[in-house]
């Protein structure tokens, strides 16, 4: 017999220990408990990763009991499907322990007032929910933080994310709260147009408060210039630091919605902010997410 051919038996017979060595490894892995397996260095607890509120699609579907703490969705034929006790259980474990473990009481209020009737649902399209994304961009050279807002907007049959509005500091400073006092100050006279304006020139006087001469509806538009300083290269995109949500669609009711990346079942999208807002109080607050 050749030395090749020996050598060919022999690998083979090699592959074959070792597909085998393979095989009962998988086997003994495949027969411990769910619970707890362990490849290596990695363990990997499956009913924590189940618990987990992965996705934010898979939050609402939780919120409003279409899906189970073990990921299974729920039938809308099934009894179980919106279920106000199963629910209550539900909504307890999609808020963030580690702050309402120690405020029981306005997490039982909010409970039981959001599972008191049929009309307090989480809905992806149509409510009013926003997303936040804190961004790292450069700024005439250097590193900035910047926030965009982001809501849903129906496109066609489907929807998509729009950007809503921006804050970024330098953008701030640009337009600062003056007092009232200061601004009646800077005025030009009702009478200027008999003058042909010659006093318009007062506006360009000071542009660090040229806005005082604007109409008191005049409100800063900082996504427009956000697009401008982006479309002129100043302002350029490096990554996302960080997502939350913010939620307003439940009456009388305000909350945030952030990750928790950690160990154990109360991970992933959780209740971070939980604030009692009467509807009369968001008007003023929802303007900043809000086109």
């Amino acid at each position: 017999m050749s030395e090749k051919k020996i050598e060919d038996g022999r690998r083979k017979t090699e592959d074959r220990r070792s597909s085998v060595v393979l095989l009962i490894l998988l086997l003994a892995v495949m027969a411990m408990p769910a619970m707890a397996q362990n490849i290596g260095d990695f363990q990997m607890d499956e009913t924590n990763l189940y618990a987990m509120t992965k996705q934010m699609g898979q939050f609402i579907r939780r919120f409003n009991y279409e899906e189970d703490q073990f990921g299974y969705k729920i039938n809308p034929k099934d009894p179980a499907y919106h279920n106000r006790q199963k629910r209550q259980q539900s909504l307890a474990i999609l808020f963030d322990q580690a702050t309402y473990g120690n405020q029981p009481d306005l997490q039982r209020f909010f409970i039981e007032d959001v599972t008191a009737d049929d009309s307090t649902f989480m809905t992806f399209l149509g409510g009013r929910w926003y997303s936040e994304v804190s961004a790292t961009f450069k700024y005439k050279g250097k590193d900035v933080s910047l926030i965009m807002i982001l809501g849903i907007e129906k496109e066609g049959l489907g929807s998509k994310w729009v950007l809503n509005n921006i804050y970024f500091s330098e953008f701030n400073k640009l337009f600062p709260t003056g007092e009232m006092a200061e601004k009646e100050k800077h005025f030009l006279h009702p009478m200027s147009h008999e003058l042909d304006f010659m006093n318009i020139y007062k506006i360009f006087k000071e542009p660090e408060i040229i806005e005082y001469y604007a109409s008191k509806s005049f409100e800063p538009d900082y996504l427009t210039l956000f697009f401008y300083e982006v479309k002129k290269g100043n302002l350029v995109f490096q990554n996302v630091d960080a997502v939350k949500f913010h939620v307003f669609q439940i009456k009388d009711w305000y909350f945030e919605v952030s990750w928790f990346n950690r160990s154990g079942s109360n991970a992933g999208w959780l209740i971070s902010n939980l604030i009692y807002l009467p509807e009369k109080e968001k008007t003023e607050l929802i303007k900043f997410y809000e086109p």
